[in-house]
């Protein structure tokens, strides 16, 4: 068992002037980086953090003033500080996390993550749309998922907005955050979801006043989709931590690395707000006129194109990364799944928005509307069907991924990202809806209808799962959530818990 002695906050600085955060960091900078503008520069992993910090563990306390109020825990195996004794001034961290840690103060930690949570209800909704075999109450299934991904989404908007009001230093933690912030288009995507479901359940109900609006909405949405995939590669690019003791203290560029060895699907999802738009125009070519029609088309096929294309680009860096390196950490593969979505989407997109260009084609188009409409329909068929088959491949590598768990005798904690086999996978189910429906092949739309029953199924589990973790607190807690302390990332806190 090793002994961390951590200062006291309240303690006067005149007593102790050497603060323990600094120090530790400054050690693990020692260890473990370079400066950001030379070769070698790596990002700090938690890992690297914890062994730098067994490292210095002695050379702190002997730095620390021994007659200054303090906590002492003691470290497990694990590294965990589970033990704990406190005697005099000195306060518990564990108890105090433990039992005063409010609901309230559990909404600093609700991350752009479990928008998650609303993408993954809008694309059951979607594909539950998309069954070519209907039975009765099919429809009625479809409309439950599609009303509860709104109260999601909006739950997840008060959720968000109250963290922010609450706690306004970790909007821009969470944009900066090298994980968190990833995942900033979530939200985004989700969006897209509701107006896909809104698009696909709601005219058959309210008219075309309805199709109007979602022409308006495809636009906005559109704009959104380009301004935040593009918004946070760019913020992966600026370096807002000092090169010595890694304070937020300003943004610079700066050439920040990001290595290899660190590299998951998960760095495409910025782009999916992008791959959501093909789709999207896809419903709504077929109900729209005709010119505004072509003009989603055409918006929505270039759109849809730039995703695929920057997916396409971070495709090769991931087969680089499971070339050279070991399967991503166990935590991090659910999020392989992610790498699914791309191709899936894509093959959707193109079939749907190909059909919709048979009724939308203007006349004498490229001197025969009718024959170009065909051309185009055997050729998004025929391009579909290598783009499906890319994302059957990424399925069954991800699906292999996962065969260490199944010698687990414990489950891994859940992570929101857990909800990386639904929506992923709602993608890869419609792609396989739209190929059998395109080539006519009844099997193909059978092995969806399978697979549509797996993914519902699964939708349940994970949710089953994720309130279960909100109980045992390994969602919504610090240092639990993709807010934590990461790769040299210091989460705001309050004065309370800098311990």
């Amino acid at each position: 068992m090793k002994d961390l002695v951590i200062n006291n906050p309240n303690h006067s600085a005149a007593t102790n002037p050497s603060n323990e955060s600094d120090l530790w960091h400054e050690s693990a900078v020692r260890q473990q980086m370079f400066s950001s503008r030379q070769d070698g520069f790596q990002t700090p992993t938690i890992s690297k953090y914890q062994l730098a910090d067994e490292q210095t563990s002695e050379k702190r306390q002997e730095r620390l003033s021994n007659d200054s109020p303090r906590i002492r825990l003691q470290s497990g195996p694990n590294g965990d500080f589970g033990h704990h004794s406190v005697s005099g001034s000195e306060v518990s961290l564990g108890e105090r996390l433990q039992e005063k840690l409010q609901w309230k103060e559990r909404v600093r930690h609700y991350t752009w993550t479990f928008f998650t949570m609303t993408m993954a209800t809008g694309g059951i909704a979607n594909v539950l749309y998309s069954v070519p075999f209907r039975f009765p109450g099919l429809y009625a299934i479809g409309v439950i998922f599609f009303l509860l991904n709104i109260v999601l989404f909006v739950f997840n908007l008060v959720m968000v907005s109250l963290r922010f009001c609450l706690y306004p230093d970790t909007f821009k933690a969470s944009i900066l955050h090298p994980t968190e912030r990833l995942f900033l288009p979530a939200a985004i995507v989700s969006f897209g979801t509701v107006l896909v479901n809104i698009s696909q359940y709601g005219p058959s109900r309210a008219g075309h006043w309805l199709n109007d609006a979602m022409a308006v909405l495809f636009w906005i949405n559109a704009a959104l989709a380009f301004l935040a995939s593009m918004g946070v590669y760019l913020v992966m690019q600026v370096y807002p931590y000092d090169s010595i003791c890694f304070r937020l203290i300003r943004a610079r560029w700066s050439t920040q690395s990001f290595t290899i060895a660190q590299m998951t699907p998960v760095w495409i999802f910025p782009a999916y707000p992008l791959l959501l738009v093909g789709p999207y125009a896809g419903v709504l070519s077929k109900v729209l006129s005709r010119k505004r029609a072509m003009q989603v088309i055409i918006g929505g096929f270039t759109l849809q194109g730039i995703g695929f294309l920057v997916a396409l680009m971070i495709y090769s860096a991931f087969l680089y990364r499971l070339m050279v390196h070991k399967l991503p950490r166990e935590a991090a593969r659910p999020g392989m799944f992610v790498s699914v979505g791309p191709c899936g989407f894509t093959a959707t997109g193109i079939i749907s928005m190909a059909e919709g260009a048979q009724r939308s084609l203007p006349d004498n188009f490229m001197g025969d509307s009718k024959l170009a409409a065909m051309i185009l329909n055997i050729i998004a068929s025929w391009a579909s069907l290598w783009i499906w088959g890319l994302a059957l491949w990424f399925f069954f590598i991800s699906v292999g991924a996962h065969w260490s768990f199944v010698h687990k005798d414990h489950l891994l904690d859940f992570k929101m990202t857990w909800f990386s086999y639904v929506f992923p996978n709602t993608a890869l189910v419609t792609a396989t809806f739209a190929i059998g429906k395109a080539f006519d092949i009844r099997a193909i739309q059978i092995l969806a209808c399978v697979m549509t029953s797996i993914l519902v199924a699964l939708w349940f589990g994970v949710v089953g799962m994720m309130i279960r973790a909100i109980f045992l607190k390994q969602i919504l807690w610090p240092q639990k959530g993709e807010d934590r302390d990461e790769g040299g990332f210091e989460a705001p806190r309050k004065r309370s818990e800098s311990v």
